[in-house]
């Protein structure tokens, strides 16, 4: 297993745009992103739009609205667990 984390955002909306220019300077092309709660509502920042994909549980997708998102992948609590396990850290931010 590789040296990558598993990012999770669990910031409120006004907070988020901070914890993104946080993530900006730790974040390396192996690591992944979860948006999780008001987070979710941010994913137009400009950072989070060059990432290859970001991960939404699907029961915060459902603040989205039914907005398509190009980079998003809605996951379950379950697929969640599992990627989980494909990582060696896992960092909360908020």
């Amino acid at each position: 297993m590789s040296n990558k984390s598993l990012y999770l955002l669990q910031s409120s909306f006004s907070a988020t745009p901070a914890v993104v220019a946080k993530l900006e300077k730790m974040y390396s092309p192996k690591d992944s992103v979860v948006l999780m709660g008001e987070s979710v509502l941010q994913f137009e920042q400009p950072f989070l739009q060059q990432l290859n994909c970001i991960y939404v549980l699907d029961t915060d997708a459902e603040l989205l609205a039914g907005q398509k998102v190009k980079n998003m992948q809605i996951i379950s609590y379950a697929e969640f667990a599992d990627i989980c396990l494909n990582y060696t850290r896992c960092i909360r931010l908020n």
